[in-house]
């Protein structure tokens, strides 16, 4: 029987082709319009569609899902299961009810544990150890569904968002195979979601603002829950500047904090005070030009120790 995939972006790309790869008969795959992108204001395609087109599969980019004439061309494929990873749009229960063995979902979290559209930065924001992917069936609510399997991955000190979405694209296409197996020799059976449940709602560009009141344990991991997308940033003397990678510092006995301060400014090495601790910066990136490390950061530039602030 037939499976109609519906996903977007790079995270989705590893799941299609695991299918690819099974062989399963994938008879459309539906994704968001091309965009436009970039300083050039060039049109786009979606990741999923530039590896469904090299493939040879069928390709739809509905502006609107919620479409007579879409819910036709669904229907006529009469599809076991509707298989979804990142699309970026809630499907109406008229989808949801179309497949066989219902509509499979690959999510990048331990569920019910950060549902919504941004799991793996908020995971990393959070501090979490260890995080994962679920999949579930779709129902109704946002991420609600009943659990079929999940996967565990430790988070590691130097993963950011970007390292988490790679290894949690491939552990998500792993754990969507052993889904459609176990849900076909009868092993795998839906279990409802137990335990609280937390949201991890969508980033904007303003939240990548760092308070540098809050701790240095809490901005380490703020950096690298925001990077690459939509960057932790701050300001020095009015220039915007992207904190890039950064590591917690036992640099001394802080007696009256001074958030954003410029500690250590020497030997390559820049070191800010925190509200709580201290925060070595390792990597950034002014406005206008290309990632640089401290060391690159301080040759241009005459920061006085004690003095002067990132705020």
């Amino acid at each position: 029987m037939a499976l109609i995939f519906f996903g977007t972006p790079q995270f989705a790309v590893p799941s299609l082709k695991a299918l690819i790869d099974e062989k399963e008969d994938i008879a459309l795959v539906v994704t968001q319009p091309d965009r436009v992108k970039g300083r050039g204001h060039m049109l786009s395609s979606p990741p999923v569609k530039e590896l469904a087109l090299s493939y040879g599969l069928k390709v739809v980019q509905p502006d609107k899902i919620r479409n007579e004439d879409f819910y036709k061309e669904l229907r006529s494929i009469a599809p076991e299961f509707i298989i979804v990873a990142a699309y970026g749009k809630i499907l109406p229960e008229e989808i949801l009810n179309m497949p066989k063995f219902g509509c499979i979902n690959v999510h990048a979290s331990l569920l019910p544990k950060y549902r919504g559209a941004a799991p793996i930065q908020w995971a990393l924001i959070n501090g979490e150890k260890v995080t994962g992917v679920t999949t579930m069936l779709m129902d109704k609510g946002l991420d609600t569904g009943d659990m079929l399997l999940r996967s565990e991955l430790e988070i590691k000190a130097d993963d950011n968002s970007e390292t988490l979405f790679e290894k949690l694209s491939e552990l998500g296409a792993k754990t969507l195979i052993d889904t459609i197996k176990g849900m076909r020799e009868g092993k795998i059976k839906p279990v409802p979601q137990t335990g609280e449940a937390s949201y991890a709602p969508p980033l904007k560009k303003e939240d990548g603002k760092i308070d540098w009141n809050r701790s240095a344990e809490e901005l380490f991991n703020f950096v690298r829950g925001m990077y690459p997308w939509p960057s932790a940033f701050c300001y020095f003397n009015d220039e915007r500047i992207k904190i890039v990678r950064s590591q917690k510092s036992e640099f001394g006995i802080q007696k009256e904090a001074v958030p954003g301060r410029v500690v250590k400014a020497s030997d390559g090495e820049m070191i800010v005070e925190t509200g709580d601790g201290f925060l070595v910066i390792e990597e950034l990136q002014p406005e206008g030009k290309k990632v640089m490390s401290a060391k690159a950061f301080l040759a241009g530039r005459k920061l006085k120790e004690g003095y002067d602030r990132f705020v």
